[in-house]
């Protein structure tokens, strides 16, 4: 499935990860349906576990990408 925007989460904190999660889907074009967020998976879990658990009325589902390291999230259409 490819994405049409894509979220660099790498070094991120989960309390800067969320910011920049919320700010950019608030700021994407209505016409965008899906957004890769890459977060790694060397350097463990916790931001990995934090998308998964993310929050946001533009999402309608989430894709576990063939990579650990990322997740699709499909967004509804507005």
């Amino acid at each position: 499935m490819a994405c049409s925007v894509t979220i660099d989460l790498h070094g991120q904190t989960v309390y800067s990860a969320q910011r920049v999660l919320t700010t950019r889907l608030k700021t994407l074009s209505p016409d965008v349906r899906e957004v890769c967020v890459v977060f790694g998976y060397h350097g463990g879990t916790v931001l990995k576990d934090f998308v998964m658990r993310y929050k946001n009325r533009r999402i309608e589902k989430k894709i576990l990408g063939l990579n650990q390291g990322s997740v699709v999230f499909v967004l509804k259409s507005e």
